[in-house]
């Protein structure tokens, strides 16, 4: 008998209704998305960058730590040695799809070379942008440069 008088005044449903209505004047919590942007710390682990030094020169120093440390092998590199001696760099590639972004890389570079930046919005339109060449990452490292060190700052 409980169940058919349950069942007839559509119980479950004035439960639900009943949840709706108190919710309805509590405060929001949603984010208008382009125009509000939620808080990051500033250990937020995003886009890809390599950095240069002050005096304009790159920073790796092809020791390919980061292509060994990556879980997702996701970073290939190839290096050759200078006039000077000293090995740079002639590929740096990432392939984003197999990005983890889990900051091994960052961690594992002596030199500060390769880090990941705040950039959380990008996108791709053609196949095979996925993959940041080198040219790529040092602009955005150029771009960021000043948020990057203030981050690489706060970290410590």
């Amino acid at each position: 008998m409980k169940n058919y008088f349950k069942s007839f005044f559509l119980y479950e449903l004035l439960l639900g209704m009943k949840v709706t209505f108190l919710n309805m004047f509590k405060k929001k919590i949603t984010l208008r998305y382009p125009e509000e942007k939620a808080p990051q710390s500033p250990r937020f682990r995003g886009l890809h960058a390599l950095r240069r030094y002050p005096n304009g020169e790159e920073r790796c120093i092809g020791c390919k730590l980061c292509e060994a440390v990556c879980p997702a092998l996701a970073i290939s590199i190839d290096t050759e040695e200078r006039n000077d001696g000293t090995r740079r760099t002639t590929k740096y590639d990432i392939d984003l799809f197999k990005c983890i972004f889990c900051g091994f890389c960052e961690e594992a570079c002596p030199v500060d070379a390769i880090v990941e930046t705040r950039i959380y919005e990008y996108h791709f339109e053609e196949r095979g942008e996925n993959i940041m060449k080198k040219s790529d990452l040092l602009k955005i490292g150029e771009k960021y440069e000043k948020e990057i060190a203030a981050d690489l700052t706060s970290k410590i």
